[in-house]
């Protein structure tokens, strides 16, 4: 039988133990503060209590949207050549469709998360951790439908967030809401809808997203969310030009996009459209940083081309906990 280590010459003994201290140290990783993840290298310089850190990332996520825009640019006059030329959802093979001309190359400074039940309803959100504690966060959701998972899940993930829901098709929130006392005790619903212009007297009542605000006395909205079928297009319109050259008063936003219900516009006019709405959520400051398209649209209306996409968004340009 061949003799243990131990029981060979000592010189050999000293040698493992050495060897074998040296591999726990380097596993140890010499006793790094990283939250016992030393095995994996920081992306980004250390900061001061994360401030340092977010303006990096930030820093960075906007050269990479501006590179973004320059490849929108050049993918635009690679099948135009001219931006009337693009057609949102090409019938020759050709190798795109709308979406690839609004990616969301920004990057959500902190942790993503989607909250709400999975498939069609949840949301994709950036940074919650720095919202739950803030004290009067405000949330507003247009375009309930009966299905308030999202909503729910919003307020039992915040101490003091409250909100106000939307929609002229349903009586309430969903049962995820109003049939819990504590969360509905937070809540607040109206039977109005969204749009671009206010009109009180029509059947439903219609307002603009800056005239709810006033009517609510907020200065600022922390999450919002939108899913009207198409009256986003207008609403936000409204909502850019209420506040241009100031401050967008929000600090995230979910929105469904309905690329195919853009109103008063023709189809041959749908992509140069689209692009000067986009370009003017980019303007107000907004950045995407998640999309899913909604697959159970096309899936249910087979042979429809694939209209209808969720995208997250942070505000850049406004003073908001989520770019500290």
């Amino acid at each position: 039988m061949a003799p243990s280590i131990f029981t060979r010459h000592p010189r050999y003994t000293i040698a493992c133990g050495v060897g074998i201290l040296i591999i726990v140290l380097l596993q140890m990783g010499g006793g790094s503060s990283y939250n016992g993840m030393s095995a994996f290298p920081r992306l980004y310089p250390p900061g001061k209590a994360g401030s340092v850190d977010v303006a990096w990332r930030l820093k960075k996520s906007e050269a990479a949207y501006q590179q973004m825009i320059k490849q929108r640019a050049q993918l635009i006059r690679q099948f135009g050549p001219t931006k009337e030329d693009i057609s949102p959802w090409p019938e020759h093979r050709e190798f795109y469709t709308l979406w690839d001309f609004f990616t969301p190359a920004f990057n959500c400074p902190h942790e993503t998360e989607r909250v709400g039940i999975l498939g069609d309803g949840g949301k994709w959100m950036c940074g919650l951790s720095k919202i739950d504690p803030k004290p009067g966060c405000t949330i507003y959701s247009f375009g309930i439908n009966d299905e308030s998972s999202f909503e729910a899940a919003l307020l039992e993930k915040t101490q003091h967030c409250q909100i106000w829901g939307y929609d002229f098709s349903v009586e309430d929130f969903g049962p995820e809401v109003r049939n819990i006392p504590y969360l509905k005790s937070r809540s607040h619903f109206f039977q109005w809808g969204l749009s671009g212009e206010d009109d009180p007297t029509a059947n439903p009542p219609m307002y603009t997203l800056q005239t709810l605000m006033k009517m609510n006395n907020h200065k600022f909205i922390d999450i919002l969310k939108v899913d009207v079928e198409g009256y986003e297009f207008p609403a936000l319109r409204s909502f850019f030009q209420a506040f241009k050259g100031r401050q967008l008063p929000i600090g995230q936003l979910q929105l469904e996009i309905h690329a195919d219900r853009q109103p008063g516009v023709r189809d041959e006019n749908r992509f140069t459209e689209f692009l000067k709405w986009w370009e003017e959520l980019e303007e107000a400051g907004l950045r995407p940083f998640w999309t899913e398209p909604n697959l159970v649209f096309v899936n249910i209306n087979r042979g429809t081309a694939p209209a209808l996409a969720e995208y997250s968004f942070i505000n850049i340009k406004s003073d908001n906990e989520l770019l500290y």
